[in-house]
């Protein structure tokens, strides 16, 4: 890999067969992808290739790719083949979706870069690039990291020395294969964070726009594109994420010709970047990741998290939260009860949900009035904080701090500090409205209410909410469009915070699942999945949502079992069994519990202090069985050692008895030990006799027979599960 290039406007390419005199084609390679980058210029870089690994590959042979990927002419079509680099441009004749938009006064508005440098250090690549008539200058940065992750993001300067310019967009892609023939992205809403879609890669766009202002409930999350047909365990992928918290877009463009990308970045509104000279816009990662298999794609997400210096090396804690518990009702002795009996089944965190600040006796008041309210709690929270830390947890406290109550002492003192497009406001959600951090006063109130809170209590967590999409989101006084200032606002609280306070962990929830992105969790320890925590809803939302986060970034509590959000009942074992695969808490009034029912939980709790470590280091698999209703996924130790699967009945199978389960990712030359786990080895949610083995006890067996094979599954009643524990002889 060389260490610096350099090409010049009008270098013209080497002829087939003549001497090298455009620089060498840069191959990163990692964690078994390569990413081969043509550098010769003069316009931008593009991907010759990026997918599975080629190996070692001689400079003549990256030569020779690079003349084996050259588009051909063809009638109606530019006379000479089009280049697409990782930031498309119209200039060069890509009829698609740009990758740069904006305009100088009307003029400037096709940009065409000259590339003036491209340096490979180590796993990533920095390229420079100016169009001196638009009076542009560019930077991109591209890596692919150990884990075999690709990021890449760009940065637009404007050099003119008097006029500005307006941005509409930046957004970068990588080229995928023919082969890439389908595509999967999520959707949902509220109480339905991440669902699954697929379909056909066709020709055109595929655009998926989000203007909520937050990651969003129906966010895409992942855009992948694939063979048709591809799964968890099969079929070659590619896929990208957009690492931002506000608007944002992803999108799929495949021509005529057969060129085919994906890609995305921040969504622009009007007016909302003005480059003055001399200043620039730096976009958000973009993240891509190529692999056989969904799984492929989560493992790489996840060893790129788990990678992180500030990602949480302390095993993570169990949490009881109070919201599901008392809601509104915050009565002292009450709590004080509730931690006792959390505590005696083992919790380890205490977080005092919505409804302890000032004027907040439900959810029409008292946003913005970050005091704690004397009426309710004359001794502050001192009395509750020191109750928890005898019991030995540590304690927690709900915040919502970038909204506002109109119906606030804040908003009554400052109604200029309110979101709006001026002249009217936007309409109420949740009976609230966005607090504009843009506003220096405004961000520094907050800051200071959330700085003196952490430090007079000595708080350990904040679950930081965010319950209303961004609507009319305007700075006063003009009402110009600002979500991305405010992003970057909340992204700065959130960074001071940390500095100010090392050792506070905090949590992004937003109305549930609706900031969940990797943005977010460069300054955050774990996303609230979902506000519905029933627990059948919860294998789908755990499942899809852990195709980018690893389960100790996903917060999952046990309820009781009258889920609150959807009317189901379900048995203790199916709640505790689907929350064991995240980051396990409480969300539940235990001093309504019977006794029975608090002891079973203690042992779900010790299960989980048991296999947490596995659980919060180990590899997600998830088998793609031809079923709909039974569903298996586990996690599997990173030296193979061991494994825990779930055996899932989300449905009534077609079939009884409902056949074998494979169960992938084991070593196939280890020999495993097969054995239920308790306390998810109830019978109760057997219908009729177990299978032969599992009356038996055990299995030993091969890794690839298990996952060639598989094991005959008990049949299931509906809404059930069965838990496994695999450890190797």
């Amino acid at each position: 890999m060389p260490e610096e290039t350099s090409t010049r406007a009008g270098e013209a390419a080497t002829p087939h067969g003549a001497a090298a005199s455009r620089p060498e084609p840069i191959h990163l390679r990692a964690g078994g992808v390569s990413l081969v980058l043509d550098v010769g210029g003069p316009r931008l870089p593009s991907v010759l290739h990026w997918g599975c690994d080629l190996g070692e590959l001689p400079p003549e042979q990256l030569r020779e790719l690079a003349l084996a990927t050259v588009p051909a002419v063809v009638s109606g079509g530019t006379d000479a083949p089009g280049t697409l680099s990782v930031l498309a441009e119209h200039g060069t004749g890509w009829p698609g979706l740009p990758g740069l938009r904006g305009h100088r006064a009307g003029t400037a508005w096709s940009p065409l870069f000259t590339m003036t440098s491209a340096r490979a250090d180590g796993e990533q690549v920095r390229v420079e690039a100016v169009d001196e008539a638009a009076g542009l200058e560019l930077t991109l940065w591209i890596a692919l990291d150990v884990t075999g992750l690709v990021t890449m993001r760009a940065a637009v300067r404007n050099r003119h020395p008097a006029e500005p310019y307006v941005l509409d967009g930046l957004v970068l892609n990588l080229p995928v294969p023919a082969e890439a023939a389908e595509l999967l992205d999520l959707t949902g809403r509220h109480l339905r964070e991440r669902s699954p879609q697929r379909q056909p890669f066709t020709q055109g766009s595929r655009v998926r726009e989000n203007r909520r202002g937050r990651t969003g409930s129906d966010a895409s999350l992942l855009l992948a594109a694939g063979a048709p047909g591809f799964g968890f365990r099969s079929g070659e992928v590619w896929a990208v994420h957009v690492g931002w918290s506000g608007n944002h877009v992803t999108y799929a463009e495949r021509l005529p010709d057969g060129r085919a990308v994906i890609g995305g970045g921040e969504l622009l509104l009007p007016g909302e970047v003005r480059l003055e000279p001399g200043t620039e816009y730096t976009t958000p990662w973009l993240y891509a990741a190529y692999g056989q298999g969904l799984d492929t794609i989560s493992e790489r997400f996840h060893r790129h998290l788990r990678a992180r210096p500030g990602h949480p090396a302390a095993p993570r804690p169990v949490v009881m939260n109070t919201w599901e518990a008392v809601y509104f009702d915050h009565d002292l002795p009450k709590l004080c009860a509730l931690a006792d009996r959390a505590a005696k089944v083992g919790a380890e965190r205490f977080v005092l949900d919505d409804g302890w600040f000032r004027h907040r006796r439900d959810d029409h008041a008292g946003l913005g009035d970050w005091y704690v309210d004397e009426a309710v709690w004359p001794q502050g929270l001192h009395p509750l904080v020191d109750h928890v830390r005898a019991l030995g947890m540590q304690f927690g406290l709900w915040v919502e701090p970038e909204m506002i109550n109109p119906d606030s002492d804040l908003a009554r003192a400052h109604p200029e500090w309110i979101m709006s497009t001026g002249g009217r406001m936007p309409p109420e959600q949740r009976y609230q409205q966005v607090l504009d951090l843009v506003h220096p006063e405004a961000y520094a109130y907050v800051l200071e209410r959330l700085d003196r809170l952490i430090g007079e209590y000595g708080i350990d967590y904040l679950k930081w909410d965010h319950n209303r999409d961004l609507v009319d989101a305007g700075h006063s006084p003009h009402g110009e469009a600002a979500v991305h200032r405010q992003t970057l606002a909340v992204y700065r609280m959130l960074d001071e915070l940390r500095r100010r306070h090392p050792g506070l962990e905090i949590e992004s929830c937003s109305s549930g699942g609706a900031r969940v992105d990797l943005g977010i969790l460069q300054r955050t320890d774990r996303v609230w999945g979902s506000d519905c925590i029933d627990a059948l809803e919860r294998q789908s939302i755990q499942r899809w949502t852990q195709l980018l986060l690893p389960p100790e970034l996903i917060g999952s509590h046990v309820g009781a079992a009258h889920a609150h959000t959807t009317g189901r009942r379900h048995d203790l074992a199916f709640r505790a069994g689907t929350a064991l695969f995240g980051h396990f808490g409480i969300e539940w009034d235990l001093i309504s519990a019977s006794a029975a029912e608090q002891e079973e939980l203690a042992r779900w709790i010790t299960l989980y202090k048991d296999v947490r470590g596995l659980l919060h280091t180990g590899r997600i698999v998830r088998a793609d069985h031809p079923d709909p209703a039974l569903w298996l996924h586990g996690v599997v130790a990173e030296d193979g050692s061991e494994a825990v699967f779930a055996l899932v009945a989300v449905a009534t199978s077609a079939t009884a008895p409902p056949g074998r389960v494979r169960l992938p990712g084991l070593d196939p030359d280890a020999v495993y030990r097969v054995r239920p786990l308790p306390p998810g080895d109830v019978a109760a949610g057997v219908n009729h006799v177990p299978p032969a083995w599992l009356l038996g006890g055990e299995l030993v067996l091969p890794g690839s027979v298990l996952d060639r094979v598989g094991i005959q599954v008990p049949d299931l009643f509906p809404e059930h599960l069965l838990l496994l524990r695999l450890t190797r002889e």
